[in-house]
């Protein structure tokens, strides 16, 4: 029988700067994702899986995430609710400059799951750097959000970012699952898995080649 996976659920900048400040989260909805957060964080806590709240520093100069700052602040679905660890970081990945992998590593932990934001950016950068040093990874897409760009390299709205990396990340980094199914997954003992970049790309081509 496949050993049940030893989770920790890493909640990535859940800050009012994503809801009421300058960089708001726009898909899928705070009014999705916040909840769901809330969620996972209940679930992890009922099941003993480890909650690790993770908040972005940022000059106190800085037009966001500045330190002290209103926007820096956890918002409450995050902040009132126990965490077994808090960390503050500066980079995107959560690993990078924290003692992160060590704390993991002291706690057998070998599966993590990501929520908060934003997908595209610090989920992204910690999802890679999670699966490139060994660890299962698990994406839980509606507990999780991103905002539209513009720039030199082009435009994308929130939801065709999200629905891209959350396409991305299932085919070789992270079981990408909603927070119902992780919830499920987590009192069952059970095991997620992502895809791979053969057969995602092979449907893809059946599907065109159909059309």
């Amino acid at each position: 029988m496949p050993q049940a996976p030893r989770r920790a659920l890493l909640v990535i900048d859940v800050q009012n700067e994503y809801v009421t400040g300058n960089l708001r989260i726009e898909y899928p909805p705070v009014e999705t994702s916040l909840p769901n957060i809330g969620h996972a964080m209940d679930a992890a806590s009922a099941a003993g899986v480890p909650v690790i709240v993770v908040q972005h520093d940022a000059p106190e100069s800085s037009p966001v995430f500045a330190k002290g700052s209103p926007g820096w602040q956890l918002h409450p679905v995050v902040a009132e609710r126990d965490a077994t660890r808090h960390i503050n970081k500066t980079m995107a990945s959560v690993f990078t400059g924290t003692d992160l992998r060590h704390w993991l590593s002291a706690n057998a932990v070998d599966t993590l799951t990501i929520a908060g934001y934003m997908t595209h950016n610090c989920d992204a950068a910690t999802i890679y750097h999670a699966a490139h040093d060994g660890l299962k990874v698990e994406f839980l897409s509606d507990a999780t959000g991103a905002l539209p760009y513009e720039n030199a390299g082009g435009c994308a709205s929130a939801e065709e970012i999200h629905r891209v990396f959350c396409t991305v990340f299932h085919s070789n980094f992270a079981a990408v699952t909603t927070t119902g199914d992780w919830v499920a997954a987590v009192r069952e003992g059970r095991a997620l898995a992502a895809d791979n970049v053969y057969l995602s790309n092979l449907r893809a081509r059946d599907v065109k080649a159909a059309a």
